[in-house]
């Protein structure tokens, strides 16, 4: 009799602990949905608004690319409650999936607060040269490129954000922007201008 009343006491302990989890689990998710209705956090919205190329020249003799790129952004903050920092931000430019340069647009000299329904401009300086090593086929599209006086460039930015909602500020957050761009050659004499490019955020 002792072993039923003891197992009795258990299986009513954990039936005990089990609603209390239950019930933390939908409080829980009430108190996000509340949130969410509240405060409708959304994504930053990130887009190139001008680009200016006047040197990308490859040599195959010592496989180095030699370039020449200013890339202007804006970022803007579609949120009515939260306002954004960027603490910062970093960008790759890669031609035939071959990284060739890096920028940091954002260092904690100049981070800043993005205030709510706001837009910011940013840019970044790719200048220099590098050594690619890329194949007949890449050189072959890099010429062809070259000819009609647009390149394919990829751009990925690397972001550490944090959001504020009156006098909380969030923890550190590490989105992603990806930008694939049509970026005319400035000195090619075809007048071929650059289209304002939206981009994809990831988080």
């Amino acid at each position: 009799m002792a072993d039923k009343h003891g197992r009795s006491c258990c299986c009513c302990l954990f039936g005990i602990l089990w609603k209390i989890l239950v019930a933390l689990i939908v409080l829980v998710g009430l108190v996000f949905l509340i949130f969410w209705l509240v405060v409708q956090p959304r994504s930053f919205k990130f887009q190139v608004t001008e680009a200016d190329l006047t040197q990308f020249d490859y040599y195959t003799n010592n496989h180095t690319l030699h370039y020449n790129m200013v890339l202007n952004f804006t970022a803007r903050n579609p949120n009515k409650k939260l306002s954004i920092y960027y603490d910062k931000v970093e960008a790759l430019a890669f031609y035939e999936d071959a990284r060739f340069a890096n920028y940091d647009v954002i260092t904690h000299m100049n981070s800043f607060r993005q205030y709510k329904k706001s837009t910011s401009p940013m840019s970044a300086v790719f200048s220099g040269k590098k050594v690619l090593m890329l194949n007949s086929e890449q050189v072959s599209k890099l010429n062809q490129d070259k000819s009609d006086g647009v390149y394919d460039i990829y751009v990925k930015l690397n972001f550490r954000i944090r959001f504020r909602l009156g006098d909380s500020i969030s923890g550190n957050l590490k989105p992603k922007v990806k930008c694939h761009l049509k970026v005319p050659f400035s000195k090619s004499g075809t007048f071929t201008l650059f289209e304002t490019t939206k981009c994809s955020v990831h988080f």
